[in-house]
């Protein structure tokens, strides 16, 4: 079955978000790294530096990863999602907002 033209275009519009959104200049790779620490901080420094985002910091840092993980979905392997997982706590750790437990 051939594709329809402009298909591949239209299916990949989410890794355009990343590379190209209006509230973050991410760094290049950020979500390739291996660890958490160094992605939470790379998603700080491009959402406190960014003069265009509509949102505090911490929300479009963490809305940002939050779309990645599920638009990357079922292509990212455990262990990915475990370290992508883990930057959110330390994101969270980074501007103050960690969760507090219930006893």
């Amino acid at each position: 079955m051939a594709r329809k033209p402009g298909t591949a275009k239209t299916r990949r519009w989410s890794g355009r978000v990343t590379r190209e959104s209006d509230a973050l200049d991410l760094e290049e790779g950020v979500f390739t790294l291996d660890d958490p620490k160094q992605i939470a901080a790379s998603l700080k420094r491009s959402a406190d530096n960014s003069r265009r985002r509509r949102s505090p910091p911490f929300r479009s840092a963490m809305s940002m990863l939050v779309f990645y993980i599920n638009r990357a979905g079922r292509n990212l392997g455990r262990e990915r999602l475990r370290i992508l997982k883990q930057a959110k706590e330390e994101l969270r750790r980074l501007y103050g907002r960690e969760a507090r437990r219930r006893k």
